[in-house]
């Protein structure tokens, strides 16, 4: 299992020398990625950068750890625009960017980027599938419900062809989410216990069962927070999902009232407890 950790960017806000350090850290300890989660524009918004913005200044920091925006709210992005974009983070980083995708939860983001809510899903589908086109082929030719491409494409393409996708959402069983992983998507970010994975996990083997799709090549990712009330028994947690047997999990430093310096301390003594796979 490949252990990566969370960026703790909201309590680190604009202490630039702690995010560079907490990143160097992080890919000189052996961690195998490192998260960065996103918002657009929110009623009272917490401090948090941009994420692409902020992983092309990682980029150039590191060299071996891979970049993951988790997750990007896409349908409230220009697609053709978010894949010039994506594509310099992947190039800029040597090929290490995994874009986390999400739809969301937020009806006033929706609204004060005038963009549809209901239709978030069925969008995302389409930008997806459209994205995926355009880092593969210098040329594309590609007609949806909102997107028209004709004998176009981005240049420069990026190093990986595609960046890899994986979901971020509630994906409870019966969900449109569970059928987005299932076509769509490299991986998903499990956001359930470690008691409903099964279940979840199941549903999604059968949606790609139906487009045969090998069930195996979709990865999974849980976080497990490493301080605060949750953090106290870290360690049963990262157990019950080890026996699950997913590809990857992802540490938080994030909500224990950590210092800056203590962040970074606690960077190290976590992953001499769960080393991550190469």
């Amino acid at each position: 299992m490949k252990v990566g950790v969370s960026l703790p960017v909201r309590e680190l806000k604009n202490d630039l020398e702690t995010i560079k350090a907490f990143a160097v850290l992080a890919e000189e300890f052996g961690y195998s990625h490192l998260r960065i989660p996103d918002q657009v524009i929110r009623p009272n918004n917490n401090h948090l950068h941009e994420p692409m913005t902020l992983l092309s200044y990682i980029a150039a920091l590191t060299s071996r750890i891979e970049l993951v925006p988790s997750v990007i709210v896409l349908p409230l992005r220009k697609t053709i625009e978010f894949a010039r974009q994506a594509t310099g983070v992947d190039i800029l980083s040597g090929g290490r960017l995994r874009l986390g995708i999400g739809v969301g939860s937020s009806q006033d983001e929706y609204r004060f980027m005038g963009m549809s809510f209901n239709q978030r899903g069925a969008f995302c589908n389409e930008q997806m599938a459209l994205l995926r086109q355009l880092w593969k082929k210098e040329n594309v030719t590609f007609k949806g419900k909102w997107h028209n491409v004709n004998q176009a494409g981005i240049n420069p393409l990026p190093i990986q062809k595609p960046i890899p996708m994986w979901i971020g959402g509630q994906a409870s069983p019966r969900s449109s989410v569970l059928k987005r992983i299932a076509t769509l998507a490299d991986g998903w970010f499990v956001l359930a216990t470690p008691e409903e994975f099964d279940l979840i996990n199941e549903d999604i083997k059968k949606e790609a069962d139906k487009i045969g799709r090998d069930f195996r090549s979709i990865g999974t990712e849980a976080g497990v927070a490493v301080v605060g009330d949750r953090g106290k028994k870290w360690q049963s947690r990262v157990e019950g999902w080890q026996k699950k047997n997913l590809s990857h999990l992802c540490l938080r430093t994030l909500g224990g009232g950590l210092t800056a310096g203590e962040h970074l301390d606690k960077l190290e003594e976590v992953i001499k407890i769960v080393p991550s796979d190469s």
